[in-house]
């Protein structure tokens, strides 16, 4: 490997940019491929999909044999509100994989007891988010029903890179609160980025229900499968 692409590899990672090394098996060549790219060729395109699924790949072709090696960044889960729904929900995607933080400025809610081994943030939603800094690897849901807690969570979430964003509350609810952010000055395209009711229509009742609901429907957004 040439060390112009290992030390760029190297910023990359760094910088928490989702990256796929393709290396010729033979020659021992590197190149680097991002998901935003055009999908020059095959290998551009298998690229894509490794760094979908999280999976290196050896992949054989007339010009030989490439190994897709795939950097990514942790995946990260933003929860704003450390209501019911909140604790299974942190629960099941952190056996995901997903660094859990928990955003809620109300203590007596975010708590240790309650949400044993994960980080809680006291902050409001707004601050919270735009500190933790959301890359194309994060996902961040509102639960809480206040709307000065999740429209604040919501418009700090549509300015940054997250790949999902979803927001809990009826339909009804939803309706009220896309009034509200167009207000803020949001057009139809940032406001189709968000997921509400979030969760697939299981006919979720519990909280357990709700939070699988929720994550199957982030887990779908990822890995580019069906999420609503």
């Amino acid at each position: 490997m040439r060390k112009s692409v290992l030390d760029q590899l190297l910023r990359d990672r760094d910088a928490k940019r989702p990256v796929a090394l393709v290396t010729n098996l033979q020659s021992g060549e590197g190149r680097l491929v991002y998901p935003d790219a055009p999908a020059e060729d095959d290998l551009a395109r298998q690229s894509f999909s490794a760094l979908r699924e999280d999976k290196a790949r050896l992949i054989e072709t007339p010009e030989g044999a490439f190994f897709i090696n795939v950097y990514n960044p942790p995946l990260r889960m933003l929860i704003t509100g450390a209501v019911h729904i909140a604790q299974p929900l942190a629960a099941m995607a952190a056996l995901a994989g997903f660094d859990i933080t928990i955003i809620d400025p109300r203590r007596a809610f975010a708590t240790s007891e309650r949400f044993p081994g994960v980080a809680l943030l006291s902050e409001w939603p707004d601050a919270g988010i735009a500190g933790l800094a959301p890359d194309s690897r994060t996902a961040i849901i509102t639960l809480t029903h206040d709307p000065k807690l999740d429209d604040a969570a919501l418009e700090s979430a549509l300015q940054s890179d997250c790949f999902y964003i979803g927001c809990l509350g009826s339909r009804k609810t939803h309706a009220a609160r896309l009034q509200r952010l167009k207000m803020a000055g949001f057009d139809e395209a940032a406001l189709a980025r968000l997921h509400g009711p979030a969760g697939l229509a299981i006919g979720a009742k519990s909280p357990a229900e709700i939070a699988i609901s929720i994550l199957a429907q982030v887990i779908g957004k990822l890995r580019g499968g069906e999420v609503r």
